[in-house]
């Protein structure tokens, strides 16, 4: 059993291959991808594995990692505490008294009273060094506090983090000690406003066709700047800009120039830098979003953002640690609705009863805690990570984009029923909201485009992993490696599970639950090895099934988080415990049961079959630009 499949293995182990067919997903996977560095395996010399503590990484290999995900992560010390604590309700007051979100999306733009109290209160340099201007701030405290601003005016929560999250984050996590010093105090305190300038026209998602270009002035002091961006959040408010360039660089190996991607600081004082009008807008009505303009700028050589060359890990890197808070605010997004709702569905009688006794509302309002629960859990987990250290956590971010993104729809939609013709109503609230929500399954990388990262950086890292293990199973000396395999493969063929046990780290009430999660681990890591045997390089173009795979690890982590958390309220016998246990059992009853339908679709020759079905009636759309059938009465 042992031999077929290491045969198995040698026939498909090609991981994904440097080269592109489809930049708008590979380009994001080729520079998001971890080092290949590797740590001993203890029953062996040669097999290495990745050093990655990444709980989701970690799947695709059948290796488990759980110290990022239980217990859950607590990183915040009595000071911080006592500093977050210090912020909250004057926010929240803030926003409840202070700023009308109404008001906002009215006139289109952030009223100056608002903004103006945003200024005071440090909103816009929360995770700024306090000696630089800013609150100084951990992620998690940040996710607190952004959490707050979601639960009442997504626009606003869109203008601070275009600020702060993307506009100045690169000169956070790549500035040198000069441009630090310089930008970010102005910045702290909103003197200057920054804005993120990546997508145009024909570069939204796929970074790696942007036309904007930067070339060196003669004397070698500058570089000049041209090319337009599209779609900027602040473009018309900001005057510091983070720009990405295309610059000519020559390649070590060949000596030939090739354009590579580079990331500036831009002043608007500069000169040369113009925007658009603001773009009129389904949502987010008060964040400015503009096209920004770069007409022969000169751009001093100290402004460039880490290395020439580099700007596409710059990029990448501002995106995947920005993601986190727009999980945080949008379960602070859920929560105000779940409040609209709930107050409606306990005081609205029809039919002699209220509306809370009936269970089609029941449902409903289950489902809603459910999403905003799951939400806040990835939330706080991986801020809390990202606190703790912790460095590759771009499939984890990832993943709490598309989840929250997408709970945050189903919990509006819901919420507009449960109000019935109330919730359509303007003055409710709730349409602006639903409104406003639509951007977040688009931007800072559409959801459909973070699937297929997830499953292929997955199993890109899964890829390098298989060949160390190929490797090492033809040295004879690694006789514990060869015994442990081949049981693993061995059980696996006579229809036993081989998920890791996580017992010890979940409460006994959870078991059951964690059973299931066990299984959909092992489950998980058996279906991305075959499809690496069976697909090698060409998974890429795979596109149905990495959806699926990637569908089923977001569930995945999704039970680690509710798990954990629960597990937790249970030890701390916490008020809501016996409630977090039940949301936690039905999420991950459902969980599985869609894990294992995901997985075992990806093997199903009717559903593959139906997939290239699928493929072919798109494509007959596309090509009549229209239906394909005659209309039923013939004219």
């Amino acid at each position: 059993m042992l031999r077929c499949g290491c045969r198995s293995l040698s026939q498909g182990l090609a991981y994904l291959p440097k080269t592109r067919t489809s930049q708008s997903f590979l380009d994001v996977s080729r520079v998001a991808v971890l080092s290949s560095k590797y740590r001993r395996n203890d029953y062996a010399t040669d097999v290495k594995a990745s050093q990655s503590k990444s709980f989701v990484m970690g799947l695709f290999k059948g290796q488990l990692d759980v110290q990022q995900v239980f217990p859950f992560p607590e990183v915040l010390d009595s000071e911080q505490e006592s500093t977050l604590k210090a912020y909250v309700d004057p926010v929240a007051k803030f926003f409840e008294e202070s700023n009308d979100p109404s008001k906002n999306d009215e006139i289109e733009k952030v009223a100056d009273d608002t903004f103006e109290g945003l200024r005071e209160m440090g909103a816009f340099g929360l995770q700024i060094s306090t000696d630089l201007g800013g609150l100084g701030l951990t992620n998690t405290q940040y996710a607190r506090l952004v959490e707050i601003v979601g639960s009442h005016d997504l626009a606003v929560g869109i203008t601070l983090g275009a600020h702060q999250s993307i506009g100045f984050k690169g000169i956070l996590l790549y500035g040198n000690k000069e441009q630090k010093e310089k930008y970010l105090p102005s910045l702290a305190t909103a003197d200057k406003v920054a804005a993120f300038c990546l997508t145009e026209p024909s570069s939204g998602s796929d970074a790696g066709s942007i036309t904007t270009h930067a070339e060196l002035s003669e004397d070698g002091k500058h570089f000049i700047l041209n090319g337009g961006k599209i779609w900027i959040s602040n473009g018309g408010l900001a005057e510091i800009f983070t720009v990405f360039a295309k610059t000519p660089l020559k390649d070590p190996k060949t000596g030939e120039m090739k354009d590579k991607v580079t990331a500036f600081i831009v002043e608007r004082s500069f000169g040369g830098v113009s925007s658009g009008p603001p773009e009129k807008k389904m949502g987010i009505k008060a964040s400015n979003t503009a096209e920004v303009y770069f007409d022969n700028v000169k751009v001093p050589m100290e402004n460039v953002l880490g290395n020439v060359g580099d700007g596409f890990k710059v990029a990448m890197h501002i995106l995947n640690n920005g993601r986190f808070g727009m999980a945080a605010a949008l379960s602070g997004t859920m929560k105000g609705l779940i409040m609209k709702a709930a107050d409606h569905a306990g005081s609205r009688v029809q039919f002699g009863s209220k509306l809370e006794k009936f269970g089609v509302i029941q449902e409903k309002l289950a489902r809603m805690a459910m999403c905003q629960y799951v939400t806040e859990s990835m939330a706080y987990m991986l801020s809390a990570n990202m606190d703790q250290g912790a460095t590759d956590f771009q499939l984890e971010a990832a993943i709490s984009k598309i989840f929250a993104s997408e709970a945050a729809w189903f919990v509006a939609d819901e919420c507009i029923q449960i109000l019935g013709g109330m919730g359509y109503m303007k003055d409710c609230g709730a349409e602006r909201v639903m409104r406003d929500l639509r951007i977040f399954r688009i931007f800072e990388g559409t959801n459909d485009i973070l699937r297929l990262f997830v499953s292929l950086t997955g199993l890109q890292d899964a890829g390098k992993y298989l060949r160390e293990l190929q490797k090492s199973l033809t040295n004879p000396a690694n006789v514990g490696l060869i015994l442990s395999e081949g049981m693993k493969r061995t059980r696996r063929a006579v229809g036993l599970k081989s998920g890791p046990s996580l017992t010890e780290h979940v409460h006994a009430d959870l078991a059951t639950s964690a059973k299931l999660l066990s299984e959909a681990s092992g489950d998980f890591a058996v279906t991305a090895e075959k499809l690496l045997i069976k697909h090698g390089k060409n998974i890429r173009d795979e596109q149905f099934l990495l959806k699926r795979l990637a569908d089923a690890a977001i569930d995945i982590y999704g039970m680690a988080a509710v798990l954990s958390r629960a597990s937790r309220s249970l030890n701390n016998k916490a008020q809501s415990a016996q409630h977090e246990a039940m949301i936690t059992t039905v999420y991950c009853d459902e969980a599985f049961d869609r894990i294992r339908q995901n997985l075992g679709s990806l093997h199903d020759s009717n559903r593959v079959s139906n997939d290239t079905k699928m493929s072919r009636i798109a494509m007959d759309v596309i090509k009549n630009v229209n239906t394909v059938p005659n209309h039923p009465l013939g004219f």
